[in-house]
């Protein structure tokens, strides 16, 4: 789990460049973006599938945090406030466009060896049945299986029990192996519901 009292190699916590940017130090908001930015990008892609929205998505995320970092009041850890804002952003944009597959242009060029271009190949389909996971559960999949998050702290981030988080995991892999094996026969459940996650900043 994040912890922000503790010293990142070497240098001032994220608690400290919080304070520090909230004292006037601007520079320190941009030590927090060099900080956070590629974790906070690869969520967005795993979660959009698309480079350009993936961009877009940690842009508003970090023009989100930017705007309302004097709201922080340091109860939960920095990046878990900051992953939260980042999950809303592209819950944002997934409302605002319809869902898209990978394409070829966003995939690392395969052209190196034949190992690499099976292991990229693998990840293109890995990332195209992701996608057709429900985005409720895609989020916590992409925290929990990529991002190494431990339940509890997902559950802070998208502000429900653990209980959900665990459902949503779950229903979460059934969707992706079945993604993954389409001509598997589909078991009958119920449809998930659309996700409802706001789109203000949170609370921490």
């Amino acid at each position: 789990m994040s912890n922000d009292k503790a010293i990142v190699a070497g240098g001032p916590s994220d608690v400290e460049l919080v304070r520090r940017f909230l004292s006037g130090r601007e520079e320190a908001f941009v030590e927090l973006m060099n900080r956070h930015e590629r974790r906070i990008y690869n969520l967005a892609y795993r979660m959009l599938g698309r480079t350009e929205d993936a961009r877009d998505a940690t842009q508003e995320a970090f023009l989100s945090c930017f705007r309302h970092l004097s709201d922080f009041r340091g109860e939960s850890a920095f990046s878990t406030w900051l992953h939260r804002i980042a999950v809303n952003a592209c819950f944002d944009i997934l409302r605002r466009r319809p869902p898209i597959t990978t394409s070829l242009e966003d995939q690392p060029d395969a052209a190196q060896s034949p190992d690499h271009a099976e292991r990229t190949a693998q990840a293109a389909d890995v990332q195209r049945a992701l996608l057709a996971v429900p985005s409720e559960f895609r989020a916590a999949l992409v925290m929990h299986e990529i991002q190494d998050l431990p339940v509890e702290e997902i559950a802070t981030i998208l502000g429900i029990p653990t209980g959900t988080v665990k459902s949503r995991l779950h229903r979460g892999r059934v969707a992706l192996a079945r993604a993954l094996q389409p001509d598997q026969p589909l078991p009958s459940g119920p449809e998930p519901r659309p996700a409802t996650t706001p789109s203000n900043p949170p609370t921490p």
